[in-house]
């Protein structure tokens, strides 16, 4: 029997450790070749030497496996690293077909406290690494789709966060940054689907490096899996890779623990005519300061209670 991904080949950006780990090894396990890319850093902030190693463990438990796997330490954020890593993916196994962006670091701080510096880093390796690696797979397809005279086949999977739904108080840059690639994705699924390719974000709920200090109050079960185990999200990124996944793009769906989520579209909550040519001051206190105190107080997303969100 074949498998859903056989003969596709994929590239997923930190991968050598949490997250994009599992999904690599999801992709490889669905018969994807995969190019495993992490730049190795040890601190979850991007502090460190880069290594190869993360990277290469993986990709070599892969290939132990049965699979088809080789590593990239390129960092993402680079532009011309990023497109490295893409042309690796095509000479190595022909085309690319399937890009998972999951790479990125924390640099927590309160918004009144935080350095340029901190603003700039976390930006630069979530937003920015998931630009640098979709303009180059996308200029990819649209050439394959040019030559071929009609659709090929194209697959991306951001990662995007819950911070972003539903605030983050001290993390003021990587809410930001998630919040980006959520407009990214749906400019890109738009952009691409002419040319037979499809962009999703999924807003993950995981236990890792990078959320050791949001989960440290939540021990993990003596028997059975982890409700935030990394393993509970895998199979989505799996399924939106796959060719069963064509009819769903732009789309965002949060994902833990036996769940998945469909997040609707920002829709209007309520709205408000002036009875003149334009608002004056007064109609508008007559008309949204009522509004507003029939809210909770701290109110803001009404759909937010439906995830089960905690807000900040």
């Amino acid at each position: 029997m074949s498998l859903p991904l056989e003969g596709l080949s994929a590239i997923v950006t930190g991968a050598g450790r949490g997250l994009g780990r599992v999904e690599a090894l999801e992709l490889a396990w669905l018969g994807a070749a995969v190019v495993v890319n992490d730049y190795g850093q040890s601190g979850r902030d991007g502090s460190g030497e880069a290594s190869a190693a993360p990277a290469e463990e993986v990709a070599a438990e892969i290939r132990a496996a049965g699979g088809t796997a080789l590593a990239h330490t390129g960092d993402v954020a680079d532009f011309q690293q990023a497109g490295a890593l893409v042309e690796l993916a095509v000479a190595e196994f022909g085309k690319l077909d399937i890009l998972v962006n999951n790479a990125g670091i924390l640099r927590d701080r309160m918004v009144f406290s935080m350095a340029e510096a901190e603003w700039d880093s976390v930006i630069r390796v979530h937003l920015k690494g998931h630009f640098n690696t979709i303009r180059f797979a996308a200029a990819h397809w649209r050439e394959r789709s040019k030559a071929a005279g009609g659709p090929v086949y194209g697959r991306v999977v951001n990662t995007s966060s819950e911070a972003f739904l539903a605030g983050s108080a001290g993390q003021p840059n990587y809410a930001a940054a998630k919040g980006g690639i959520v407009g990214l994705t749906t400019s890109t699924a738009l952009a691409l689907a002419k040319y037979g390719v499809t962009a999703n974000a999924i807003c993950p709920r995981a236990r890792t490096r990078m959320t050791e200090d949001v989960f440290a109050g939540l021990d993990r079960p003596e028997d059975g899996l982890d409700p935030l185990a990394p393993e509970h999200v895998a199979p989505l990124v799996g399924y939106l890779a796959s060719p069963a996944a064509a009819r769903i793009n732009g789309q965002l769906l949060v994902v833990h623990g036996g769940m998945v989520a469909v997040v609707e579209r920002p829709r209007v909550a309520a709205k408000f005519d002036s009875k003149q040519e334009t608002f004056t001051y007064d109609e508008l206190d007559a008309l949204l300061t009522p509004h507003y105190a029939e809210l909770p107080e701290g109110e803001t997303f009404g759909a937010v209670e439906v995830l089960g969100l905690k807000r900040a």
